[in-house]
């Protein structure tokens, strides 16, 4: 998510919810400590797999741990991506915590020096083997904070991806088939809309409005275009064939009703609980969602890839950092380890997450199969294109009131896509 996913957010979130602050024994070599909190937090939803899967980790935690106490403190997606590097420089550092990947985020606090090396802890406990190539690249970070090598300032424990969450009630009561081109998902929405009904959930405030006319762009590039956005490897131009059909044809779809000019000020939040509640029958973003939906949706649903792309916006999920003043270091990363065990990884994948090291036999519930199916296909094509606002730092902050105007209208592609190369010119090395 954001990125954003959440990035994510909805969730992405993200869907936006608790963070939590666990207390325990135990030594560190990092500042003082009480011997009885280890600070944790994050921002998954209680409901998502990556919050049950965590509660239940915390509970194992406990166990290893006598003494420890769990207090919760409310946390959110954006809170912690603005707040973050005065947080992490002050006093109030917790011990471990979620935070977003890539380049303008673990990345900028990484070349700080806000973010513990977890390089000999990645080795000593195996994490380096559980995680894939591709879920690796957003673990490891140079010393320009560009990731893809260099020292481990964080683990994911969960992968993600986005994919189009379709309500099948409605497009059954409209008698349309589930769309396997962009045609057929483009003649889906101008049903809906010749029926009074925006298709697509939007929310133009936060990660998904962006996450939309990113997978716009994908769907007409390839792994060279990404790897020059995402990691600086080669100019990467704006006004191109790929940006501009993503920035002509999000604006588009506006002027067409696909998607609704008021969704400029909502959140994910607002775009997730339209689609539980039955009133957008699409809604496109990351798996963060799965878990939610699962619990939350009274009507018959399902997901598919992005129609005719190779592409799409995922990565290894939001990191575990431990800050270079958190006071509990080992029992931070006695936490890392649990969240990577088989246990914990099995209940994650049967909760709805994308699991970096399940038993794939443990994994029994059917729609948790084809999520991860589907992660497996996106990944063996080295389909993960990571997210739009991970290059340069502020980006996202950019991406969200560039693409506002779009929205909005108040500005035109041409216009939208000069100011996003403007920002990313000034934020991206100098070679």
């Amino acid at each position: 998510m954001l990125t954003t996913r959440r990035r994510a957010v909805a969730t992405a979130a993200v869907a936006l919810a608790g963070s939590l602050l666990l207390a325990s024994c135990g030594g560190s070599d990092s500042g003082s400590s009480d011997g009885k909190t280890l600070k944790l937090w994050h921002y998954e939803g209680p409901d998502s797999a990556m919050g049950v899967a965590w509660n239940e980790a915390i509970k194992e935690f406990e166990a290893k741990h006598p003494g420890v106490k769990v207090k919760f403190e409310e946390k959110g997606f954006e809170q912690i991506q603005k707040t973050a590097p005065m947080v992490l420089n002050s006093n109030d550092a917790p011990d471990i915590m979620e935070y977003n990947k890539g380049n303008a985020t673990a990345g900028l606090l990484s070349k700080q020096g806000l973010l513990t090396d977890l390089t000999a802890e990645a080795t000593k406990r195996g994490w380096d083997k559980k995680l894939s190539a591709g879920v690796r690249t957003t673990s490891q970070y140079d010393t320009n904070g560009v990731m893809g090598s260099g020292k481990w300032y964080g683990v994911p424990n969960y992968a993600e991806y986005t994919m189009v969450f379709y309500n099948k009630d409605l497009f059954k009561q409209y008698d349309i088939a589930e769309p396997t081109t962009l045609d057929q998902l483009t003649a889906a929405m101008d049903t809906f809309v010749s029926k009074g009904i925006t298709p697509l959930a939007n929310a133009g405030a936060e990660y998904m409005a962006q996450q939309y006319l990113y997978q716009l762009a994908l769907s007409k590039a390839d792994r060279s275009w990404v790897d020059k956005y995402e990691l600086y490897k080669g100019k990467t131009d704006f006004h191109d064939a790929a940006w501009t059909y993503a920035a002509t044809t999000f604006a588009d779809w506006v002027k067409k009703g696909y998607i609704s000019k008021k969704s400029t000020s909502l959140k994910a939040e607002d775009a997730g609980v339209s689609f539980i509640q039955g009133k957008s029958p699409i809604l496109f973003s990351g798996s963060w969602w799965y878990g939610r939906f699962q619990t939350e949706n009274k009507f018959d649903w399902g997901t598919f890839l992005w129609p005719g792309s190779n592409l799409t916006l995922g990565s290894g999920g939001n990191l575990w950092v431990v800050p270079k003043g958190a006071k509990n270091k080992d029992l931070a990363y006695d936490f890392i380890d649990i969240t990577m065990s088989q246990k914990i990884q099995n209940l994650l994948g049967n909760k709805g997450g994308v699991p970096v090291g399940a038993d794939t036999a443990a994994i029994t519930d059917p729609k948790a199969k084809t999520l991860i199916a589907d992660f497996n296909t996106l990944s063996g094509k080295d389909g993960l294109a990571f997210y739009p606002d991970w290059p340069v730092a502020g980006f996202y902050d950019v991406l969200v009131s560039e693409t506002q105007k779009l929205i909005t209208g108040s500005e035109k592609p041409d216009a939208y896509l000069s100011a996003l190369q403007t920002a990313y010119d000034k934020g991206a090395p100098k070679t």
